[in-house]
């Protein structure tokens, strides 16, 4: 379950793809299955979320690891690289970013 919240101790990631409408559900059917049988998986996964926009232009992902060095291990398994590969290929762009949680309203 995630939590959102400066207390808990975890490190957040906001991933965010650019899409067309007709590569969204294809990159959406990509993100699914990679958490459903492989990143929830991973040592130090808390959680995850996936968000589509309306324009089906955007997809965002949210997840919580429970350290830095978690998630980036997860990226060098060569599962996850060559799933990023597929799921470049759906997209015009996409972004991992870092973050920790400042406040929760």
């Amino acid at each position: 379950m995630l939590t959102i919240s400066p207390d808990t101790q975890c490190q957040t990631v906001i991933s965010t793809f650019e899409v067309t409408p007709g590569t969204c559900h294809d990159l959406l059917d990509a993100l699914n299955d990679a958490y459903d049988s492989f990143i929830r998986h991973q040592p130090g996964f808390i959680a995850g979320a996936i968000h589509v926009n309306d324009a089906q232009i955007r997809i965002a992902t949210y997840s919580q690891w429970r350290r830095r060095e978690d998630f980036q291990a997860m990226l060098r398994t060569e599962e996850m690289r060559k799933r990023n590969r597929h799921i470049n290929d759906l997209c015009k762009s996409f972004e991992p970013v870092m973050y920790e949680v400042v406040a929760g309203y």
